[in-house]
This record gives C-alpha cells, structure tokens and sequence, in this order.
C-alpha cells in the first residue's frame, strides 16, 4: 500500500528527485505575490494528531513516510509554540517537497534522523531562478561552500535562517540542521511565527507562503500535507 501511495503522490505533484531544489528552498530571494487564490480552501483536515509509540510505525506504513520521519514531524507538532496548531502532516508535506524526507537521491533516513548523505541545495551563485548570497566562514562550515551559500538539511534552511530558528527536537543537546527532528521543530517554530494561528486557513497560507515566497509551493505542500492526512483518517 505504501508504495502506491508513494508513487501517486509522486506523480500528482510531478516531483522528481533532484526537482525539489529548483523551487522549495525557501528563502532564495524570490518575491512573493500575496496569498493564493485558493485562500477559500478549507485546512481543517490536515489537523491530525501527532502519533507516538508504535502509532509511528502504523502511519509510516499508511504514508510510506519512514518511521523516523514521522516522528520528527509528529515531535515537531508537540513543540510548536501554544496557539499555532501546526499539524504534523504540514510539516510532512514541506518534507515532501523540499526533500522526499531526507530520502533525496536515493538517501536513506537514518533512525537518528539523519540522512545517509548530507542534503544540500544549489549553490545560491545568480544564476536562473536563484539569488546571489555569499557564503560565510560560519555556512561554509555546514555546506563546503566558501563561495556560495547553499540551502542545508532535509528542511532545506538556509544557514542564517537556521541560526534564528535552530532547535533541539530530540533533546540530545544538539541543534542540528541535519537532523531532521531538530529540523522538524525549526520549521515548527518558523512557521508558526510566519503564520500565527495555522488552524485557519490564511494562517496556514501565509505560514507556508513565507517560507517559500512560491503560490505553486503552498500548492504542492497542501496537496502532500492533504493526502497524508487523508491516508491516516
């Protein structure tokens, strides 16, 4: 079931791997257009609650998500500021869209969290839809780069933005943008800033919207966050 799943998720969003760095990492200076005109639809499916013990496992196999993933996503859930109501299946999508859920490439996800190879975006040089951003001493650390910033991690953050929103979803001490439960609840945390309520619809709009300044993004982000939300119902 899951690989069904999977594959028509795949083809709905006409996601190919390697196709979600030219338009999900967020960030990369493009402009935004105000909320889409789909701020009629409706987000109260994708208000799911979070799964825990082997309530992970069960929905991992639903959604063909890995395991870990899902409770990076669910744990995120949980940490998220009071009153934001970010769901899980929301941070599911982005995770979709920006990396297959740290599966890009052919990538496993580890039960750590981590990816089997660090994921990076494009470099971030001018060139086609990209902006130009020098890297620092400090990115260049995450990414190699000593030139060009890149987006990093399965959440595709751009270093600075990282630094704002870094947190430690794991609880092991470390924020690591690598790691997907910490990216998870960076992402928790910097939507629900963007966004405030994300139980309402333009919330949720605005939320998505602000992390990747693209109408087609919130799009594909809804329709991955929906269908996860209807295969666990």
């Amino acid at each position: 079931m899951s690989g069904r799943f999977v594959a028509g998720l795949a083809v709905s969003l006409a996601v190919v791997t390697g196709a979600g760095f030219a338009m999900s990492a967020h960030d990369r200076g493009a402009t935004a257009r105000g909320l889409h005109a789909s701020s009629r639809r409706h987000v109260d499916e994708l208000r799911v609650p979070p799964p825990a013990g082997r309530r992970v496992a069960v929905l991992a196999r639903r959604t063909g998500i890995p395991a870990p993933a899902v409770r990076a996503y669910a744990r995120g859930q949980r940490g998220a500021p009071p009153g934001c109501h970010v769901g899980w299946t929301t941070l599911a999508g982005i995770g979709w869209v920006e990396s297959r859920h740290g599966t890009l490439g052919g990538r496993t996800l580890h039960a750590d969290g981590r990816s089997s190879s660090p994921i990076l975006g494009p470099a971030l040089d001018g060139h086609g839809r990209f902006a130009a951003i020098r890297a620092t001493p400090g990115s260049a650390a995450l990414h190699g780069d000593t030139v060009w910033e890149h987006a990093v991690g399965p959440m595709q953050f751009l270093p600075s933005t990282w630094a704002r929103w870094a947190s430690d979803g794991d609880g092991d001490g470390r924020a690591d943008v690598l790691d997907l439960d910490d990216a998870a609840a960076g992402t928790a945390r910097y939507l629900c800033a963007s966004g405030g309520d994300l139980g309402t619809t333009v919330g949720w709009e605005k939320a998505v919207l602000a992390y990747n300044h693209s109408d087609a993004y919130v799009d594909e982000v809804y329709a991955a966050a929906s269908a996860y939300a209807a295969a666990v119902s």
